[in-house]
């Protein structure tokens, strides 16, 4: 059922915003207890705080609420973070999710079935697996807050996938990211189908289908001026919203070039994107717009560690950035590959496969700590003086010394490619 399906040329007003969740509320039904799992602060451009908040304001005082951010394996908000993405929410609403303990598993679809909805992909069993609160919370509702994006591992992000992923645990996590991950980011990224797609869809209709979830679920844009919007807003509990919401996303957050280029630029806000893992974003959503021997500078001043977490942190440390057949070959033969499916996937998409040069523009890792996983090191101080991102217009640059750059101030928001590259695959 759908509760709201709303989209605009330019802003979804948040007062009409609102309006619109007070006659989605009402058609709830009874709202004692409410679980509510919005993303966490690598999405803070989502309108999902503002939303969440919006929702606990209207419920608070008839409503027992608690709030758990949908992590994933992504490290857990901190006090400051909360408070900046859902300001006057308490503090102690908030749960966090474990990935590694708080899961118990609810189902699990069996090789052929597997098989079947991978297109002969990957023959192995995965474990639907959900933090345990929504299963014994005794909850009227669980509203999951998201936004719909372009994603390297799914085709595009949310729905489901804030559930089997946000608060989901190792099997579920590993096997689906990787399942993407061979599949191939560039036959999927901003695609509304996909293999990894019909898996957490199979999950939805045989495993959750005794839990009370409603999606929430935003499209986001830029004004002429370079600002957020909120484009679209789609809420419902089944496949419909999302597919509706995935129609618009795909006109609003892919951008389609007509040329490749030798070399992109692109700028990872410090204040969200603390990691390489969710930094390398930037090659994924930018790769089908590089020119082959062309070079993609991230500039990321904010990036202090590897890994969200100790368990994918130690592995890349471990192995270092390889091009996919050497990656897989090597954990293969350590006997890694089962035990840390999600932290392989990343690196496979985050290798640019021999195809263009990577730097990474750091000031908070060393040359020798990029160095030791394979990643390229620059000083962002240096790289700035030429490559200022708050001069830079968004798009096409030409530089004072005539070299032509392509500049995306926000990467994790989108997909940028060269038209044929894109159209080459079925939307």
């Amino acid at each position: 059922m759908i509760y709201i399906a709303e989209s605009s040329e330019k802003n979804l007003d948040p007062s009409f915003i609102s309006e619109q969740l007070d006659i989605m509320i009402s058609r709830l039904g009874r709202l004692n207890r409410i679980l509510l799992l919005p993303p966490d602060f690598t999405r803070n451009l989502s309108f999902a705080g503002e939303i969440t908040c919006m929702i606990y304001e209207k419920l608070k005082d008839i409503s027992y609420i608690e709030i758990m951010p949908a992590l994933g394996t992504h490290a857990p908000m901190t006090a400051e973070e909360i408070a900046s993405m859902y300001p006057g929410i308490p503090l102690k609403l908030f749960r966090v999710h474990n990935w590694q303990k708080d899961v118990e598993k609810v189902g699990t679809i069996e090789p052929l079935k597997t098989r079947e909805l991978t297109g002969d992909l990957v023959d192995w069993e995965v474990d639907c697996e959900i933090n345990r609160k929504l299963i014994y919370g005794n909850w009227d509702q669980v509203i999951s807050i998201g936004q719909l994006m372009p994603h390297e591992l799914v085709g595009i992000a949310n729905y489901n996938k804030n559930i089997l992923v946000g608060v989901g645990g190792k099997d579920v996590i590993g096997k689906t990211h990787i399942t993407g991950a061979l599949y191939g980011q560039e036959r999927m990224m901003g695609h509304v189908d996909s293999p990894v797609r019909n898996l957490f869809n199979y999950m939805s209709d045989n495993y959750l289908k005794e839990i009370p979830i409603t999606y929430v679920m935003t499209v986001r844009g830029e004004d002429a001026e370079g600002r957020p919007v909120t484009r679209g807003l789609f809420a419902g509990n089944d496949e419909e919203c999302y597919r509706l919401g995935a129609k618009l996303c795909q006109n609003v957050n892919i951008k389609l070039l007509d040329k490749e280029y030798n070399k992109i630029i692109a700028y990872l806000s410090p204040d969200e994107i603390k990691s390489v893992w969710i930094g390398n974003k930037a090659i994924c959503r930018t790769r089908m717009a590089i020119a082959d021997g062309g070079v993609l500078v991230v500039l990321c001043p904010g990036i202090r560690s590897f890994g969200e977490n100790y368990v994918s942190d130690s592995f890349i440390r471990k192995y270092g950035y390889l091009e996919k057949e050497s990656l897989l070959d090597v954990v293969k033969r350590n006997g890694d590959f089962d035990n840390n499916m999600a932290s392989l996937s990343h690196m496979i998409i985050s290798s640019p496969e021999g195809r263009f040069k990577v730097i990474h523009a750091v000031s908070k890792l060393n040359r020798e700590e990029l160095e030791s996983v394979n990643c390229n090191h620059a000083i962002y101080e240096e790289v700035v003086k030429k490559y200022d991102p708050f001069s830079l217009k968004e798009g096409e640059n030409i530089m004072p010394d005539g070299e032509e750059v392509y500049f995306v101030s926000k990467p994790t928001q989108g997909l940028w490619a060269e038209r044929k590259k894109f159209m080459k695959y079925p939307k």
